[in-house]
């Protein structure tokens, strides 16, 4: 195994780190005595696993150790760690917390997503995966959106509307580039 898929492995280590100090501290704070040191912990938590993700990516390319296994692994960390905060921030009870709607937004969206990969290569064993210019900026809103919330930043409601609203067009796009490409695979055959 490379160092590079050492590295991404612990990231997928550290998610549930992350979730329990999170779930700690929404307790803390629902009892009424916020137990700060658990923020700043999930937090810490947080950003190094998201400094991996250009540590594992960084040595893959440095020294050659692109392989297939990070290939797989590499995206299941990312949506992991994502998907992890944005569920895990939506649920627990910090003093500012993300609203359901976004989360059942994110998660609708990349089950759709996979969903329609699914198809694409059942039906047609050719899947061409692009990510889009909306999907990169969803990504960037939605952690900008976690950073507001693990920061408790009172003014985290605008970027997390921003974030929805990206969410949204991202996965209408995609939905609307898997049937094109549907139909388009359609024609050859």
């Amino acid at each position: 195994m490379t160092v590079a898929n050492q590295i991404t492995i612990v990231r997928i280590l550290l998610i549930p780190i992350f979730v329990l100090f999170s779930i700690y501290y929404g307790k803390s704070v629902e009892a009424g005595v916020p137990l700060e040191w658990q923020r700043l912990v999930a937090i810490g938590v947080f950003i190094l696993a998201a400094c991996t993700d250009g540590i594992d990516g960084y040595v893959a390319r440095r020294w050659n150790q692109r392989s297939r296994l990070g290939a797989l692994l590499d995206p299941i960390a990312d949506k992991g760690l994502l998907l992890t905060a944005i569920i895990t921030l939506s649920l627990t009870h910090w003093t500012h917390s993300l609203p359901l709607w976004f989360a059942v937004l994110v998660i609708a969206r990349d089950a759709l997503i996979l969903l329609g990969c699914g198809l694409l290569y059942y039906f047609h064993q050719n899947l061409e995966v692009r990510p889009s210019f909306s999907g990169k900026t969803t990504t960037t809103f939605q952690m900008m959106a976690v950073a507001m919330i693990m920061l408790q930043l009172p003014s985290y409601l605008v970027l997390v509307y921003v974030a929805g609203i990206f969410t949204f067009i991202s996965g209408a796009e995609y939905l609307i580039r898997g049937i094109s490409q549907l139909r388009h695979n359609e024609k050859t055959q």
